[in-house]
């Protein structure tokens, strides 16, 4: 971890397993009426097994190809909201919410494509990964525990219905059309 991370750490705690739950809880109970919302949580849990498989996956190949699993679903679900979420999120909520938003999400793909450079039976490919992993934990408590309960309540319902379509769209694009042309060949390698 770096020190800027640490330094952040200290400054912003991450939320802890019990928040982290109760936020959940309450964002699926939102989004049983709010497709948008409901994409957006499915995503989070589809991710969150992807980091379960790549962590307790054996084997060189076994945990690139996890590990690469992990960027496709990270960088299909980070494409569709900063298309389409965060945009509402800058004007119907603050625009630093949305700034931190898509901070966050650069700073994970940084952390993903240092991911690849390393070998991934290393502890330091573990250790990595984890980062990555906690990191998009916090994200994801962030989004769930106020970002997105704020943008439902103050989205017009026509608008829900927009970025429930454009989301989807954009969601798709991106994990369609990676999925469709990735090869085995594509999968990455350490250098």
């Amino acid at each position: 971890m770096s020190f800027l991370d640490r330094l952040a750490a200290a400054v912003t705690p991450a939320a802890s397993q019990a928040d982290r739950a109760q936020a959940r809880n309450n964002i699926e109970r939102l989004a049983k009426d709010e497709p948008w919302l409901e994409s957006i949580v499915t995503q989070h849990k589809e991710i969150e097994q992807a980091f379960a498989e790549a962590r307790n996956a054996s084997g060189t190949e076994a945990r690139r190809r996890a590990a690469e699993q992990v960027a496709i679903l990270l960088t299909a679900h980070a494409t569709a909201e900063e298309a389409v979420v965060y945009p509402a999120i800058a004007e119907m909520t603050g625009k630093t919410q949305a700034t931190l938003a898509y901070e966050e999400h650069s700073m994970t793909k940084v952390q993903l494509a240092k991911l690849r450079d390393l070998d991934p039976m290393s502890g330091e490919w573990k250790e990595k990964l984890e980062h990555i992993e906690g990191a998009v934990q916090q994200h994801v408590y962030e989004e769930e525990n106020g970002w997105l309960p704020d943008l439902a309540e103050k989205l017009p319902q026509q608008r829900k219905r927009i970025l429930s379509e454009r989301y989807a769209d954009q969601y798709t694009r991106y994990d369609k059309g990676v999925g469709a042309q990735r090869s085995p060949d594509m999968v990455y390698t350490s250098a």
